[in-house]
């Protein structure tokens, strides 16, 4: 019988009724084969006799036997259908999280293979197999495993929602087709496969653009990081400087009051004691005026004679009434103490700005002058760190990147983001100009130079005339002649700063520029003016010792 079964297909067990395989199988006088509960029920629910695969009439409804041959083959069919299910369960996988799992299986869930559309179920790779070989269930609609199947059902007419109406934007069944959308612009769900490889290329492309917002946000989260070390360390700064120079301010108003007061404690010491010698000379006036007074009223003329040569003698005391006691001068004091408050704040001052330029010079970089750019009659040192002007106009090829009427070189290195910080000595000379430029600057004829023109430069000329060249240029008074500068650029704040190196001052900030383009070091010697301005200007390696 084993071998018998083999020869026959699944379909020959199936009742075609219910379409699962035969229980207790009866047959027909016409011979066809049914479940016995099926046929019996078919029969009570038409009314009728009639056999429902070749539509034989009974006039009597037929005594039903069941068909133990059959049923002996369902059964042999039974227990090798299980033992099969049982030999591919235990190839195939349990469902895991997030999978879908076969709906028809008992214990532990298989994987799904498929999901029916018509039967609204998703089976593993043994319960599909109805499905692949029967010829009613050959054809059901089947898809990929998905969860909710009755999403996919077309809620009004309950069919497979198998067409998307372009026009109305939703996905609609065949009925929906044929009663509501007509006159629309349909398109098979099928068609729509296609779009998974470029969902599949929008996912990554998503995937890509949250990739750079969270390299972003980390970019974002250390600059605020970094932004709020600095600002400690700026308020740190400040409330030490505030702080020392209240102190100065209140050390210097308390020995303000203290001189004042003990000027004012002197003159009231001496008026003093001369207020007490007074009283005293008046007390001795006053004994002798009694005396006087006395006498005068005497009839005693003997006494009156040998009394009167001394009262009338000069008085014992010494005459204080020239005496006088001058305020003391207080011209001066409190401006003195004030030029003292300046001194320490000038203390102060300088010692912040050698702290500040001690932070600026980390940002120091390695700048070489690009003799590509450099005018004809410039001469250059062989490393680059050098440059002044020369009498003799040097043949060299008549580039675009040269300059051509503007005694100038730019460095070969360019910078487009961050912070960069280089200094040049300008000792010996009376005319120059320093700078950063525009990489898209002019560099043919002659040029205007400002920062609409993609210059932010400071200028010496004629030994002592100093210009930040803004528009219209700024005039620079400073105390003493740099010996060296000290270029400082924050391409993202928009600033660019100039300093004496050696007195640690501030000259001049450029402040609010907008950089767009890559920014390059800009050096102008000037001319040679006979040999009073022959000295080079000389990139310096800057000093980085915190």
């Amino acid at each position: 019988m084993s071998a018998a079964s083999c020869l026959l297909s699944e379909d020959q067990f199936l009742c075609s009724i219910c379409l699962d395989v035969f229980t207790d199988p009866v047959s027909t006088p016409c011979g066809h084969n049914f479940c016995k509960n099926c046929i019996t029920q078919h029969w009570t629910v038409t009314n009728r006799c009639q056999c429902p695969m070749c539509n034989k009439v009974f006039r009597k409804r037929p005594e039903l036997n069941i068909n133990t041959f059959i049923s002996e083959m369902v059964a042999q069919f039974r227990h090798e259908a299980q033992q099969k299910a049982s030999s591919s369960s235990s190839e195939q996988q349990a469902a895991k999280p997030g999978e879908v799992s076969c709906d028809v299986c008992t214990g532990t869930k298989l994987k799904a293979l498929k999901s029916c559309l018509v039967c609204l179920t998703s089976y593993c790779e043994t319960h599909l197999q109805p499905h692949l070989t029967t010829s009613s269930l050959k054809r059901h609609q089947l898809t990929e495993p998905v969860e909710n199947l009755e999403g996919r059902m077309c809620t009004k007419h309950h069919k497979p929602l198998e067409l998307f109406c372009q026009t109305d934007q939703t996905c609609v069944c065949m009925l929906c087709f044929v009663l509501d959308h007509k006159t629309h612009e349909l398109v098979p769900l099928r068609e729509y496969e296609g779009k998974k490889a470029e969902l599949g290329k929008t996912e990554a492309e998503i995937q890509q653009m949250i990739q750079k917002r969270r390299l972003k946000i980390e970019e974002l989260k250390e600059s605020v990081k970094t932004s709020k070390a600095a600002a400690d360390r700026e308020k740190a700064e400040g409330v030490e400087v505030f702080t020392a120079l209240k102190e100065a301010a209140e050390r210097g108003l308390n020995e303000l009051i203290e001189e004042i007061q003990e000027k004012q404690e002197t003159v009231e010491k001496q008026a003093e004691g001369f207020i007490t010698d007074l009283q005293q000379e008046i007390s001795e006036l006053m004994k002798r005026s009694s005396e006087v007074e006395q006498l005068s009223r005497s009839t005693d003329y003997l006494h009156l004679l040998q009394s009167f040569s001394s009262l009338t003698a000069a008085p014992p005391t010494e005459d204080r009434t020239e005496v006088s006691v001058r305020p003391p001068s207080y011209e001066g004091t409190v401006v003195r103490a004030v030029v003292q408050l300046e001194e320490t704040l000038r203390k102060k001052r300088k010692l912040l700005f050698e702290a500040k330029l001690k932070r600026l010079q980390q940002s120091a970089v390695d700048v070489t002058l690009d003799p590509d750019t450099a005018h004809p009659k410039l001469i250059l040192s062989d490393d680059g760190k050098q440059v002044n002007h020369g009498d003799v106009r040097k043949n060299l090829p008549d580039n675009p990147e040269r300059f051509s009427f503007c005694v100038s070189v730019l460095g070969k290195q360019s910078f487009s983001a961050g912070r960069f910080y280089f200094e040049v000595q300008v000792k010996g000379k009376t005319d120059w100009t320093l700078g950063v430029v525009r990489e898209s600057i002019k560099r043919q004829g002659k040029i205007t130079v400002t920062p609409q023109k993609g210059f932010w430069t400071l200028r010496l000329r004629n030994g002592n005339e100093y210009k930040a060249l803004a528009d219209p240029p700024v005039r620079l008074s400073l105390g003493s002649d740099p010996e060296k500068m000290g270029v400082f650029v924050d391409y993202e704040e928009g600033l660019v700063s100039f300093y004496d190196v050696d007195a640690a001052a501030l000259i001049y900030s450029f402040t609010g520029c907008s950089f767009t383009d890559k920014l390059l070091p800009y050096f102008g010697p000037c001319l040679n003016e006979g040999g009073k301005n022959s000295a080079p200007l000389i990139i310096s390696p800057v000093n980085q010792t915190a």
